[in-house]
């Protein structure tokens, strides 16, 4: 017999088929109209191996969003360190960092929203700090200059370059490696003179990238 993997069934009787997803975590979530146990155990039969493989993708992924227990990671640079929890006398809680300890909270309540804010400001920071000089540098090689560069958080974008050449970075890039942010800031840059990913857009960054394939591929295990 089949053992059938653990999943959250929502009922919605709008719906005409049934649909499999999964949360952030790599937990399987059924979306289906009203039907009965052995149709869900049909499906999950057949798509046992679609499911194996899309959890591993899913939990195989770096920097992913935090629930704040014991144990987790935070990305830096593209770099995990420990994320510590120290409990504090002052109200307002605070993060530290530093190269040995990694990331500690320092904490009263435990507020998993404010520690994400925290976490998000730090990021935003970094960002602010240094990647202005990285993206100075190869505009200066490119000769592309922005008309501005500003720092948001974004959820499915990394970078955009707007029709005025505003070029606006998500601070959560501060997760992923070096050379992987050295990819985004030249693809933004190409932006300035091509506003596509036609082929004379992949030819200029890769003058300036030629492995630009390899970090591509790198940042995919980030999103």
């Amino acid at each position: 017999m089949a053992i059938l993997p653990n999943y959250t069934h929502i009922i919605n009787p709008k719906l005409k088929h049934i649909y499999l997803t999964f949360d952030p975590e790599g937990d399987l979530i059924i979306k289906s109209p009203r039907i009965s146990q052995r149709e869900i155990e049909k499906v999950l039969i057949k798509k046992a191996a679609w499911i194996t493989k899309s959890r591993q993708k899913i939990q195989d992924k770096k920097g992913k969003p935090l629930r704040f227990k014991e144990g987790e990671e935070v990305f830096f640079l593209g770099k995990p360190y420990p994320l510590q929890f120290e409990k504090s006398e002052k109200m307002r809680s605070s993060l530290r960092f530093d190269q040995t300890d990694g990331f500690i909270l320092h904490y009263k309540n435990f507020e998993p929203e404010r520690f994400q804010k925290l976490i998000e400001y730090f990021y935003k920071q970094e960002a602010q700090l240094r990647l202005p000089e990285i993206t100075q540098y190869y505009a200066a090689r490119m000769q592309l200059f922005p008309s501005k560069i500003s720092f948001r958080r974004a959820s499915k974008r990394w970078g955009s370059c707007s029709s005025s050449n505003a070029i606006s970075f998500n601070y959560l890039m501060m997760k992923l490696p070096l050379p992987v942010i050295q990819y985004i800031i030249v693809h933004e840059l190409a932006h300035i003179k091509y506003k596509h990913h036609q082929r004379d857009f992949w030819e200029l960054v890769g003058i300036y990238l030629p492995d630009f394939k390899e970090r591509e591929k790198e940042l995919k295990l980030y999103m």
